[in-house]
């Protein structure tokens, strides 16, 4: 992510012990992982972009494209990627249908159409119901900015595979529900970010 700022999710010692006293299990692979980083954009804008290249793909792919976007356009910004067509953006690897999306919300930043700026002010549930009247931005995808770029404290994504998958392994579980998936979300509550960033780490253990 070269050229790209970034920076880890911030927490320390008081979330870890405060999810540890809420659930030990948890807690004890937390103990047991040490301290797990995750890295975040904080600019919004290339964070949206990078959520959109990295829509079903696997983490490797998004690395290729995500570097020759960096190669071929240099600074990821609306304004930049507003002034080459979809078929550029295409060319670095993504599908047509994300090209186009990414141009669409490019077009719609850098001519002030949507204002990224406001989005801090707004609740969690307001940032993804502002970020889904975007072409291609789904929950998931806006759930994932929520934690990534804008280091919101309590977002456990059901939408998100590899946090299920961390679960069913942590609880030893065959399956998962809804209704048990609510149970161990409100249970992170306040911190449910922290405890997503373990559940990713222990899905691919």
């Amino acid at each position: 992510m070269s050229s790209v700022v970034t920076k880890f999710f911030d927490y320390g010692q008081e979330e870890i012990d405060y999810l540890r006293s809420v659930d030990p299990v948890l807690g004890a692979a937390m103990a047991r992982m040490g301290r797990v980083e995750r890295v975040i954009i904080p600019d919004l804008f290339t964070a949206l972009i990078y959520a959109i290249v990295g829509q079903l793909i696997s983490v490797k792919a998004v690395r290729t494209i995500w570097n020759r976007m960096l190669n071929h356009f240099g600074d990821i910004t609306p304004q930049q990627l507003a002034l080459h067509t979809a078929d550029e953006i295409q060319s670095c690897g993504m599908t047509m249908k994300k090209a186009l999306c990414i141009h669409e919300i490019s077009n719609l930043v850098a001519q002030g159409y949507f204002k990224l700026e406001e989005l801090p002010g707004l609740s969690d549930q307001e940032v993804i119901q502002k970020l889904m009247t975007l072409k291609g931005i789904g929950k998931w995808t806006a759930e994932m900015m929520l934690i990534h770029s804008m280091e919101r404290r309590d977002v456990v994504s059901w939408g998100d595979i590899a946090i299920r998958r961390g679960m069913m392994k942590l609880y030893g579980l065959d399956k998962l529900t809804k209704d048990q998936f609510e149970q161990f979300r409100l249970n992170y509550t306040p911190l449910g970010s922290v405890a997503s960033i373990y559940l990713w780490e222990i899905s691919f253990e």
